[in-house]
């Protein structure tokens, strides 16, 4: 399993001592605003995260941690997933997925973890195109994907939600 390493970052693969933060982060009503309607059960959390492990075990790509590369401090996750998602259109490439703590957002953190994500994907996975998937009023997750070089293709819905699609071509 991989680790990166970025100027101010640590990314590693999803483990189990990643479940308090998780469940922290899951919890906070200012983070899943635009996720889901209600803050995450410490068991939802669990599934997810034995999800996100398994993902590693079986793919050999999935969820990184972020954490301060100089305090440890938990960041969120930045992640190459395969999540075969139902809906129209299906993805057909891998899907980028993050999510950062809200004292940590404004920052430039999320940026240097998708990026570094990114080259990952591009150097490591051979992946000729990423996709992901926004919610259209989660307007910093869309700057974000936007500044990362990803561009909207297809509006739909996803579990009843409406979401923009976004892909990214390789560097």
């Amino acid at each position: 399993m991989t680790t990166l390493i970025t100027e101010r970052l640590t990314l590693t693969p999803a483990a189990l001592s990643d479940y308090d933060d998780l469940c922290a982060l899951w919890a906070d009503p200012a983070f899943i605003q635009h996720i889901f309607p209600d803050p995450l059960s410490r068991e939802d959390v669990w599934f997810r995260l034995l999800r996100d492990i398994g993902h590693w075990e079986a793919l050999g790509h999935g969820n990184w941690t972020i954490r301060l590369k100089d305090s440890g401090d938990y960041v969120g996750s930045v992640g190459v997933l395969d999540y075969h998602r139902v809906m129209e259109p299906a993805f057909d490439a891998p899907e980028l997925g993050w999510g950062v703590h809200p004292r940590f957002q404004g920052k430039g953190l999320a940026f240097e973890a998708l990026s570094a994500a990114l080259a990952w994907c591009d150097d490591s996975l051979n992946a000729a195109r990423t996709v992901c998937m926004i919610s259209p009023d989660n307007t910093p997750s869309v700057a974000l994907a936007r500044r990362a070089g990803y561009a909207p293709y297809v509006e739909t819905t996803y579990k009843g939600e409406a979401v923009t699609l976004f892909e990214r071509t390789a560097a």
